[in-house]
C-alpha cells in the first residue's frame, strides 16, 4: 500500500528516517513525528481531477415552411332528413313491417293500427252520405213541381220559397256528407304507416299490442333518417365567425365567386376516436344572426356518407383552414420557455454552448407553433433537459428521438 493515500512518496518518508533516529527521542515521539511528515507531504494539489463529462441535450431544427391555420369546432351530426313517424289516429298497434335498425324505401308499409273502428266510422258516413242523397231528390222533385205552379198562382209564393230552401238545404247537407266520408276514407287511411322517404329507420317506441296515438301513450312511433349525405350541426364564437367570415369573403373575391353558398368541400370532419372522415365537406346552412344569449352563431356541413358509418346523434369536430402563412419559422412547442410572460428557446451553437434567444410566439398549430420574431431558421433548439442548461454551459447535443408509431 502507499504511505500517501493521496499520492505522497514513500521515498520521502525513507529519508526521513535516518534523520529521525539521530534526533533521539523515544519510539513512540519518532512515530509520531513521521505521522505528521506523512500528513504534511499530502498536498491537495497532487489529487487527479475527475472533470464531469458535458449535459446530453435533445435537439432538433427550427424549420422554415407554410402552414396552414386552422380552427377546431364542436358538433353533432345529424341526417340531411330526420323524420318522425307518427301516427296521426289513435287506437291498437297490429303490426311492425319492418326490421329496426335497417334501410327501408320511401312507401314501404312501416305499421299498420286496428282499422275496424275506422271501417265503421266510414260506413255510417257513407249511410248519411245517402241518406242526404235521397234527401236532396225529393227536394228537387218538390221544387221542379212547385215552379211552374207557383207561376201560375197555384199555390203560394210562400211555398215556393219554402221549396227552394229545401232544396238549398239538402245540397249543403249532401256536401257535408261527402266531407264526412272524404274524413273517414283518410282516418282509415292513416292506419297503415308507410315511410315517407328512403333511409335508416331506428328503434320502435311501440310494439304491436300497445295502444299509440294518445298521450301518455306514444305519438312518435320512430324516427326515419337520410344520412347520406350527413349534416353537422355546430356553434362558433363571433370571433371564430368573424375569421371564417373574412377568409370565404377574400377567397370568393380571388376566384370570382358569386354565389357565396357554392364553396368548395374543404372542412374536415374528426370523430370520436380521432380519426379523418374520408370526404370533406362544406358549409350549406347557418343562422341568420349570432344568439344573443350564448354569443354563439350556428353552422350546417354536409359531408358525403356513401358507406353509411356515419349515423345521427355522434360527436364530431369540425377542422376549417383559414389561413396560410408562408415561408413561418416553426418549432416544438415543448422547446419553448416562459418566464414572467416571456418567451424564450434555448439554442446550441458551433462550439456546443447553450444560448438563450427570447422570441415572438405565433399561432399554433397542433405540437409546433410558430415563431413571430427572434429565430431565421435553421437554429438548433434544445427539447429535452431544457431544466438543466443555462446560457454558455457545455452540452453533448443529440437529436431528439422520434416518436415511437
Amino acid at each position: 500500500m502507499s504511505a500517501c493515500r493521496s499520492g505522497v512518496s514513500p521515498r520521502l518518508t525513507i529519508s526521513l528516517a535516518p534523520a529521525l533516529r539521530n534526533r533521539g527521542g523515544t519510539p513512540l515521539l519518532q512515530l509520531a513525528l513521521v505521522f505528521v511528515v506523512l500528513l504534511a507531504g499530502c498536498d491537495a494539489s497532487d489529487k487527479p481531477a475527475n472533470k464531469a463529462p458535458p449535459l446530453t441535450v435533445r435537439v432538433t431544427q427550427s424549420s422554415v415552411q407554410d402552414v396552414a391555420l386552422t380552427m377546431e369546432m364542436v358538433g353533432t351530426t345529424t341526417g340531411t332528413q330526420d323524420v318522425p313517424i307518427r301516427t296521426r289516429v289513435e287506437g291498437y298497434l297490429e303490426t311492425m313491417e319492418f326490421d329496426e335498425g335497417t334501410f327501408v324505401k320511401k312507401g314501404d308499409m312501416l305499421y299498420t293500427i286496428d282499422a275496424q273502428p275506422f271501417q265503421a266510422k266510414l260506413v255510417a258516413a257513407q249511410s248519411e252520405l245517402a241518406g242526404a242523397q235521397t234527401t236532396r231528390a225529393k227536394t228537387q222533385s218538390d221544387l221542379a213541381r212547385i215552379r211552374p205552379l207557383a207561376e201560375i198562382k197555384a199555390v203560394s209564393e210562400q211555398d215556393l220559397d219554402s221549396a227552394v230552401a229545401q232544396e238549398a238545404a239538402a245540397r249543403a247537407s249532401v256536401r257535408a256528407s261527402e266531407a264526412n266520408v272524404e274524413l273517414a276514407e283518410i282516418e282509415l287511411g292513416y292506419t297503415q304507416i308507410h315511410a315517407p322517404i328512403d333511409g335508416l329507420i331506428g328503434l320502435t317506441k311501440a310494439k304491436p299490442g300497445e295502444f299509440v296515438g294518445r298521450d301518455p301513450n306514444p305519438v312518435v312511433l320512430n324516427i326515419l333518417s337520410d344520412i347520406d349525405p350527413i349534416r353537422v350541426r355546430f356553434s362558433i364564437s363571433e370571433r371564430e365567425y368573424l375569421t371564417m367570415a373574412r377568409h370565404y369573403r377574400s377567397r370568393e373575391a380571388r376566384i370570382g365567386q358569386q354565389d357565396p353558398t357554392d364553396r368548395p368541400a374543404d372542412l374536415v370532419l374528426l370523430l370520436a376516436d380521432g380519426s379523418e372522415h374520408t370526404d370533406k365537406g362544406s358549409v350549406i346552412a347557418s343562422a341568420q344572426s349570432i344568439n344573443t344569449e350564448t354569443g354563439t352563431y350556428t353552422l350546417e356541413a354536409s359531408f358525403p356518407n356513401p358507406k353509411n358509418v356515419l349515423l345521427p346523434g355522434q360527436f364530431a369536430r369540425i377542422r376549417a383552414q383559414y389561413r396560410t402563412l408562408e415561408d413561418a419559422v416553426v418549432i416544438p412547442r415543448k422547446a419553448v420557455v416562459e418566464m414572467q410572460g416571456r418567451f424564450r428557446v434555448y439554442l446550441v451553437n458551433q462550439q456546443s454552448q447553450v444560448e438563450a434567444v427570447e422570441i415572438e410566439l405565433g399561432p399554433k398549430t397542433g405540437n409546433d407553433v410558430v415563431v413571430g420574431s427572434g429565430l431565421k431558421g435553421g437554429e438548433t433548439i434544445i427539447v429535452e433537459g431544457l431544466q438543466k442548461v443555462r446560457p454558455g454551459m457545455q452540452v453533448n447535443p443529440q437529436p431528439i428521438k422520434p416518436t415511437a408509431g
